[in-house]
């Protein structure tokens, strides 16, 4: 099952959002009839927060507000993703269960208030999740208003309770068969921690100092199953009634608590949440970044965008507003990298409750304000856009993506804890973005061939098969990017001895690097070339590699700091400091340029997003992003899907959606 039975089913991409209408009466539902249309919208999202009403005590349902919606939306020619509410029990559950509520590592148990408030391992939980999503899928598998399943709401809440405690006991038997295993993978030799039965594993709470690295990184690999497991449970349980896709919202966040390429192939379609956490050009960079990673997940077929905001912008502990023009602009920048449609949370912004700032389709200004004229502009724009149904995305550059990397960055006991993995990731798309390269996100031991230019930004834990896959991307005349850091551990978290990083990509990079030395906070070193390097530095020398540019002070004073290797046909590039954003940005354009890596759309300025859509039938369309004050003229003019008029420039701020063969 893939997004083009969704689109088959709506008649075009899907417009709309997360609909509570439980927090209204029938003078505004009759409202949302008329706004539901006026806007174009095809798709609502139903349900989600809504376990309190469907089952108002244990075992007792009540489906009969949720009939009387649901027929109301197909009446009026809106189709619904139909949710599975578990993302928040209701506070019957938590009275007759308080074992399930979820504990903090320091032993805190949280209580009833919020949301998520629940541990995803506790066997109630669990039962009570599968009883409502079977109920659910039992009354409305055959509604004709349904179109998609949604279980639960982005997944990733963790527990250290003694219900996670059990089951991660389980799931390391499972995984290392033995204690001795055990024992030598979490390197327990040190500090006396040697288990000597299973009984005294416990997740890895709040302790005096550092806790064992091991024990934390298989906690996570351990949780991320744990979400997979639950919600495999809730899908299958559907499946006894629906054939129609089933998927869940994946949170794409600067924290990560599943692993995402495991969780997608999981689910029938991709969808995902975003939220930009910076204003401006950094919310339209952030948007590319989620966008292009979500399509990756789903190997590059179409997903979704399960939820935006309309005026949403997180600013540290602020919330931002979107300006005018940005809401197309960031619904059309994640269509034009995959997304089948555009959905937002939510749809009429609530007077009441956690959420009553978020912002939302139906501001509390109404009908009119600028808000909903800018959706009912979006949702005609989306309207216009259907023949794009099922068109992908190529790309010829990967940024390597790996969970297991990320969480190793998490452990105690770093050299820097300024080695932010997340932040790695994003600055290396986003020298990409700013030099017009379209760019998919793989895992280290995928297959990579089809790629002219990989970069590796964060890898401080590396497998050995992901070692030898770069190797073998290089030989085979490949271009590859190794940033610092980079294979100083195994997947146990083991440390490489003999020279970093592992062996096999150490052949590929002619170089060993020798010692790691991390600078201090406000510490900025000088390259032989001119360039500036911040937070880390290693000393290495070469073996067969060129040396482009050398450290020129202190003990590294001419020592490499920037290499290439020439292997197979292919060349090994390694950077062993975090380079300040400018001679970044100009290196990651030298390695462009070096791969034949050209713009989507040649010709174009600066400032403006282009990225070309392909169908399997030849045709293609180039979605194309103003977000210059200016006008820009076009290279060569173009029939706009969106004013269905030949368009020789994009205005200030303008888009277009080009068709081309």
């Amino acid at each position: 099952m893939t997004t083009r039975s969704i689109t088959d089913r709506l008649g075009g991409l899907a417009f709309g959002g997360d609909y509570n209408p439980e927090q209204w009466d029938e003078a505004v539902w009759k409202e949302d009839d008329e706004l539901m249309q006026r806007a174009r919208v095809n798709l609502a999202t139903v349900g989600v927060f809504s376990w309190a009403l469907l089952e108002p005590e244990e075992g007792r349902y009540d489906f009969a507000w949720l009939d009387a919606q649901i027929d109301r939306l197909h009446a009026n020619g809106v189709a619904v993703d139909l949710a599975t509410p578990t993302a928040s029990p209701p506070p019957w559950f938590t009275l007759a269960h308080p074992d399930a509520l979820a504990v903090l590592p320091d032993g805190t148990r949280l209580v009833h208030g919020s949301r998520d408030t629940y541990c995803l391992a506790a066997p109630a939980y669990r039962s009570a999740a599968r009883r409502i999503a079977s109920a659910l899928a039992e009354r409305y598998g055959d509604h004709p208003a349904l179109t998609l399943w949604h279980v639960h709401n982005e997944y990733g809440t963790l527990c250290s309770c003694d219900h996670a405690a059990a089951a991660f006991r389980v799931w390391l038997r499972a995984r290392h068969g033995s204690l001795d295993s055990l024992n030598d993978a979490w390197g327990t030799a040190f500090w006396s921690q040697r288990y000597t039965s299973w009984e005294q594993v416990l997740p890895p709470r709040a302790t005096q100092w550092h806790k064992n690295p091991g024990q934390a990184l298989d906690f996570h690999r351990f949780w991320s199953d744990e979400i997979i497991a639950a919600y495999r449970e809730q899908r299958d349980a559907i499946r006894s009634y629906s054939d129609l896709p089933v998927t869940t919202n994946l949170m794409l966040p600067a924290y990560q608590n599943v692993d995402l390429w495991a969780f997608a192939r999981e689910l029938d379609v991709v969808t995902s949440d975003q939220y930009p956490t910076a204003p401006g050009l950094d919310a339209s960079a952030d948007a590319a970044f989620h966008a292009d990673r979500t399509r990756s997940l789903g190997g590059g077929h179409p997903w979704l965008l399960m939820e935006q905001g309309t005026s949403t912008v997180y600013d540290g502990d602020q919330t931002l507003g979107k300006e005018p023009g940005e809401m197309l602009r960031h619904t059309l920048g994640h269509i034009a990298r995959g997304s089948e449609g555009a959905l937002f949370f939510q749809w009429r912004q609530s007077r009441a409750g956690a959420e009553t700032w978020h912002s939302a389709m139906v501001p509390h200004a109404g009908r009119d304000s600028r808000i909903f004229r800018e959706v009912t502009q979006v949702g005609e724009a989306v309207a216009r856009l259907g023949e794009l149904a099922g068109s992908m995305v190529t790309a010829s550059v990967a940024v390597l993506d790996d969970p297991d990397a990320w969480w190793a960055l998490d452990v105690d006991g770093l050299p820097s804890s300024r080695l932010d993995y997340h932040a790695a990731l994003v600055r290396a798309h986003r020298a990409l973005w700013d030099a017009e390269a379209t760019v998919d996100f793989a895992h280290p031991e995928h297959e990579l061939s089809r790629y002219r230019l990989v970069i590796a930004p964060a890898l401080f834990l590396l497998s050995d098969k992901g070692a030898a896959n770069l190797r073998r991307y290089v030989a085979g005349g490949g271009t590859l990017l190794v940033q610092h850091a980079t294979g100083f551990v195994d997947d146990r978290l083991h440390a490489r001895l003999g020279g970093y990083p592992a062996e096999p990509l150490r052949e590929a990079l002619g170089i060993r690097v020798e010692e790691y030395r991390p600078l201090r906070q406000d510490e900025r070193i000088t390259l032989s070339d001119g360039s500036l390097g911040t937070v880390w530095s290693e000393s290495l020398r070469t073996e067969g590699a060129e040396t482009l540019a050398t450290y020129t002070h202190g003990m590294l004073t001419g020592r490499p700091a920037l290499t290439r290797h020439r292997s197979g046909t292919g060349q090994g590039w390694y950077l062993s400091t975090l380079l300040d954003d400018a001679d970044y940005a100009a290196l990651v354009g030298r390695l462009l340029k070096e791969a034949g890596v050209a713009p989507d759309v040649p010709g174009l300025p600066a400032g403006v997003e282009a990225v070309t859509r392909h169908a399997p039938d030849g045709r293609n369309w180039q979605v194309l992003l103003n977000h210059n004050s200016e006008a820009v003229p076009l290279p060569d003019p173009a029939h706009d899907l969106l004013t269905d008029a030949l368009t020789h420039e994009l205005p200030p701020g303008g888009c277009a959606v080009l068709r081309g063969n």
